[in-house]
């Protein structure tokens, strides 16, 4: 399979093009460095090759980096670093450096003719020639993103980035994974010049040919780094002193890959370009051998891009694209639903009871459109889409309908038939519960296979999970329904079975309920907040549930208790929900909760809640440590039990669902990766010892102990179903 082909003019100015059969975007794989590998021993050997030109043939862009998914035998596998594995990985993680490296050092000048966004390796890839033509469009990307996903550059980026552009410049880059505009690229000297694309390759040849002796700057003799370094240089002694500082504030030193990358360029700036290589190479060694960047690769790359791309979709369901929707409910979740589903060009009606709050629904769009400062034009399309209307007559011709009315089952049960009365029941209608059970609700359509859960979050367009639930009658074309509609309005879906609060409130829930016990405790609120935020929560369990509003966690619990009756067991968090109901003390909302919201101030904890609800004679001498256990074994026990339960069939949506849903830690890849990590065994040994400690809502299913066992893993237990 060719990756390359190759284009020798008369001028003996060679053009490599990349483009890799089957693939809709160039990446680095095996094929294509055997390849480039090939191509860079001709150019060597070939006296009529007098300069090259490497492009790309794809019109989605110059290269993708490195393919992750094909990283699964490099990455993570809990092999310990012994020096003969930690040896192999460095030669491994080294191959792609050297390669690179010998581009540059060919003899021969070689410029890249960027066509369109280059990321990861391949903006790597480009960093290697001496010479960058990037086409003038301001749409396109050129980054280094690999830290989002638990890794760094390993190809040269970390050492050729910062002596092009400076140290300090180029970590606010490598250590965000910012993608630069061609424009920034040129100011920064990340690239040459810029031209039309169909003039890149023009000017690319033209340099090529002009310059027959160039070499990269950091190989020529009188080489400065802009900006200076050196242990003795101010600037950089500084840039290093705060650039640690922010990363493991940012971090709260959970993830293994910013540090070691700033080690790489501390130590490989100082030192000639192949020797910083190497160093590069053996710290990104480092990083692939813990588990942790296997663990982010596949569940914030591989299983994302799959669930996006219908792995949980019915296979025999023919497409099932959604032209017109209805959205029952104009409040915040309604009129953001509408928003994404205009911008995906999906016509909406949306109703409410009265005009004025559909039209307030509509407004939403206006609002944020107009902040983000959308063209004007478009703009007008988008809220051209959204009809904003009291009659359920208008919701005839609506192929899907989603309701996001009051959490109520008789209101949901009442307007679930009038819209049945106007469009039929063969419509697939889906419900935003996030809460009550679809197989309650679905009985109020005449056709339950056709009710569905689809379950978003707030604010919906910034929140990329939908959580997909599937009722006990809910047929396939329902999920087909669903998952095609996640798809028009690009975010990330799960598919789960139907239980009361689904995976993602429940197991949230959790860690909520948790923070309230620790607080009837007498532990200090600063305390567990600053843990929850430490273990890689994005903010602590007394500051969300005051941005859900400590009423709605009343009524959900006073729900709850009302449907299973005797079943119903009693947590310690609900004496302080109550307590502060009967305060008057409801969240953000009425400016008062567990934190005062002083108007134009910023918040701060209550200074009375310690006293006011911790039980009385409650002094917790909780450590820090022990706080943390909590807080997180009791969400990853939940989440176990949803699987045991049948609530989850896969442990990449467990996983996607708790990143992208609640926030849980990313640096761990999602509960099940970090209990596959931290050994079942010892998960169920821990949940043993805090359910004798803290009572029954530790307690290990069955399941954790009979895999315990048996040495199995979520992932391993996945991968034989897969393979039966």
């Amino acid at each position: 399979m060719t990756t390359l082909t190759h284009d020798l003019d008369a001028d003996g100015i060679l053009t490599l093009t990349i483009d890799l059969p089957g693939q809709s975007m160039n990446v680095i794989n095996a094929d294509f460095t055997t390849d480039l590998a090939a191509a860079i021993a001709t150019i060597k050997a070939d006296a009529a090759i007098k300069g090259v030109v490497i492009t790309s043939g794809k019109a989605s862009g110059f290269m993708a980096g490195a393919d992750l998914k094909g990283m699964g035998g490099l990455v993570g596998g809990g092999g310990g670093e012994s020096k003969s594995r930690m040896a192999a990985l460095f030669e491994q993680v080294y191959r792609l450096n050297k390669l690179f490296r010998d581009l540059e050092t060919c003899g021969k000048p070689v410029a890249a003719a960027i066509n369109g966004l280059a990321l990861g390796g391949g903006l790597e890839l480009a960093l290697a020639c001496h010479y960058r033509v990037c086409s003038d469009n301001p749409k396109i990307a050129l980054g280094l993103p690999e830290v989002l996903v638990g890794l760094f550059p390993g190809a040269g980026g970390t050492q050729r980035l910062p002596r092009l552009m400076g140290v300090q410049p180029a970590l606010m880059y490598l250590t965000q994974g910012k993608s630069m505009s061609p424009q920034e690229a040129l100011g920064f000297k990340v690239v040459n010049e810029l031209a039309t694309a169909d003039q890149i390759v023009v000017r690319a040849k033209a340099w090529a040919l002009a310059n027959p002796k160039a070499v990269a700057p950091w190989d020529d003799k009188g080489f400065r780094f802009p900006g200076g370094v050196g242990a003795m240089n101010p600037g950089f002694a500084q840039t290093f002193m705060a650039g640690t500082a922010m990363t493991a504030k940012a971090t709260n030193h959970n993830m293994n890959a910013p540090i070691a990358m700033l080690s790489a360029v501390y130590e490989g700036s100082q030192l000639p370009i192949d020797t910083a290589l190497r160093v590069e190479s053996k710290y990104l060694a480092k990083v692939v051998a813990d588990p942790q960047a296997g663990n982010m690769i596949r569940s914030l790359f591989v299983s994302k891009q799959a669930a996006e791309k219908g792995a949980r979709r019915p296979k025999n369901v023919p497409p099932m694209p959604a032209k017109k929707i209805a959205m029952l409910g104009a409040g915040l979740m309604g009129a953001g639903v509408a928003m994404v589903a205009a911008q995906a060009g999906i016509e909406v009606v949306l109703l409410d009871r009265d005009i004025a709050a559909a039209e307030k629904g509509k407004a939403y769009t206006a609002e944020r459109l107009a902040k983000k400062r959308t063209d004007p034009a478009k703009m007008e399309a988008v809220l051209g889409r959204i009809h904003p209307t009291t009659d359920y007559a208008d919701l005839a011709g609506c192929d899907l309908i989603i309701e996001a009315v009051f959490e109520d089952r008789g209101i949901k049960a009442e307007v679930t038939k009038r819209v049945e009365a106007v469009v039929g029941a063969d419509t697939i209608f889906g419900s935003n519960t996030s809460t009550l059970p679809i197989t309650g609700l679905a009985p109020a359509w005449s056709k339950p296979a056709n009710f569905i859960g689809i379950h978003f979050f707030s604010p919906v367009e910034k929140m990329p999970l939908v959580e997909i639930i599937v009722g006990k009658e809910t047929g396939p074309e329902a999920i087909a329904k669903a998952l095609d509609f996640v798809a028009a309005i690009r975010k990330t879906p799960i598919v789960v079975n139907d239980s009361r609060g689904f995976y993602t409130s429940r197991c949230f829930g959790t860690y909520v309920q948790e923070g309230l016990a620790l607080l009837s405790e007498g532990v200090a609120p600063a305390l567990i907040e600053n843990i929850g935020r430490h273990m890689g929560m994005p903010v602590g369990p007394l500051a969300v549930n005051d941005e859900v509003g400590l009423d709605l966690s009343l009524k959900v619990a006073k729900q709850t208790k009302a449907d299973l009756g005797e079943a119903y067991k009693s947590s310690p968090s609900e004496g302080v929900i109550v307590t502060m109901n009967e305060l008057g003390r409801l969240g953000r909302k009425n400016g008062k909760g567990f934190y005062v919201y002083p108007e134009g101030g910023k918040k701060y904890l209550w200074p009375e809640l310690s006293a006011t609800v911790a039980e009385p004679g409650e002094a917790s001498d909780a450590t820090p440590e022990a706080i943390r256990e909590r807080l997180l074994y009791r969400q990853m026990v939940e989440c176990a039990r949803c699987f045991a339960e049948g609530v989850l069939e896969t442990p990449e949506d467990g996983d996607l669902g708790a990143i992208f849903g609640w926030g849980f830690a990313p640096f761990t890849g999602g509960p099940f990766s970090h209990m596959d990590t931290l050994g079942i065994a010892n998960v169920v040994a821990i949940l043993d010892g805090l359910t004798q400690r803290h009572g029954e809502r530790f307690a290990p299913p069955q399941m954790l102990r009979d895999m315990a066992a048996a040495g199995d893993t979520f992932y391993g237990r996945a991968a034989a179903k897969l393979a039966a």
